[in-house]
């Protein structure tokens, strides 16, 4: 028995095969058309089903989980991600279940990217045994999903935990989502490498400018790269810190392509939580890095869709 998962954020869009014990049997992925139409963007999912259809556990499928960018509709099957502007509303539960490799009687579970992380923890990772935890995936965007009373909380549309999309700034730059001031501008990878662009800084020849550069600049003491980092650090703090004030939270994980930039990105972290989290039931939430890294998406969907379908295995 395994389950297929697919991951779709604004960068990649990936598919695996995973055991009932939460193993990666299989994985493929392909770069995300972002800018891209609509059908270019399904085009890419398609291929990466193509992939994973040939492989010769397939015939064993149980089900099938989606994580997407959100915001998501998990009662519609639609999907709405910010950064891919082309899909507003998109049917991708339908078009993905449409796909000829899919089994007649394998139904597509839809969750959003950050849920789908926070389950996978849950499951396999660093919340084990946590009743209340957030999770976080900080990348070309913020998303974060929550573990309350044990149990993945997704709310009723599949957006709950969405915290990219706090304000911390009132009078902050506009974000696409069309709010201001939320975490994912001064937080994501992309807004983390243009605020460094902007203050002077520059890769090294033939380096691309990307947050990972940024990080490396950052190692070596550039001012310039450590500052936007403590910039999106502050940000993340504040988001964090509202988010334990309203629901109380014994763990904080934080994976994500950002994530791997270490202390550089969580030492600045802690310190601003210090600072905002001062309520005494708000106080020394540990903040610790995600476990599973950049599998924790396909892990989490194949675990919600295997619950959906009633497979023990698959719960935490």
């Amino acid at each position: 028995m395994v389950y297929a998962a697919l991951d779709i954020g604004g960068t990649k869009i990936a598919g695996a095969l995973v055991d009932a014990d939460g193993r990666l049997v299989a994985r493929c992925r392909r770069a995300t058309p972002a800018q891209g139409p609509a059908d270019d963007l399904m085009a890419a999912v398609d291929s990466v089903l193509d992939e994973l259809a040939a492989h010769r556990r397939w015939p064993e499928l149980s089900c099938l989980g989606i994580g997407s960018a959100g915001p998501v509709d998990t009662v519609a099957g639609t999907v709405s991600p910010v950064n891919i502007p082309s899909w507003r509303a998109f049917p991708l539960v339908e078009r993905v279940r449409a796909h000829p490799g899919v089994p007649a009687g394998v139904r597509p579970v839809l969750v959003g990217d950050a849920v789908a992380m926070a389950a996978a923890e849950h499951w396999r990772g660093a919340a084990r045994g946590v009743r209340d935890a957030l999770c976080m995936v900080v990348s070309t965007g913020v998303g974060g999903g929550l573990i309350l009373n044990g149990a993945p909380h997704t709310g009723g549309s599949g957006n709950a935990g969405h915290i990219g999309h706090i304000t911390v700034d009132v009078n902050g730059p506009l974000c696409p989502c069309g709010a201001r001031g939320c975490v994912e501008r001064f937080a994501s990878g992309t807004a983390i490498a243009a605020r460094a662009l902007d203050s002077g800084w520059a890769p090294p020849a033939g380096v691309a400018p990307t947050a990972a550069a940024v990080a490396a600049a950052a190692r070596e003491g550039d001012p310039r790269a450590l500052a936007a980092y403590d910039r999106a650090a502050r940000a993340l703090a504040a988001g964090i810190a509202a988010t334990i004030n309203l629901v109380e939270l014994d763990l904080v994980v934080i994976g994500g392509g950002v994530a791997q930039a270490g202390e550089t990105l969580f030492d600045p972290l802690r310190r601003h939580l210090d600072a905002y989290a001062v309520l005494d039931f708000a106080r020394d939430v540990p903040v610790v890095p995600a476990e599973l890294a950049l599998d924790a998406g396909l892990i989490g969907a194949a675990a919600v869709a295997a619950a959906a379908t009633g497979l023990p295995a698959a719960r935490p």
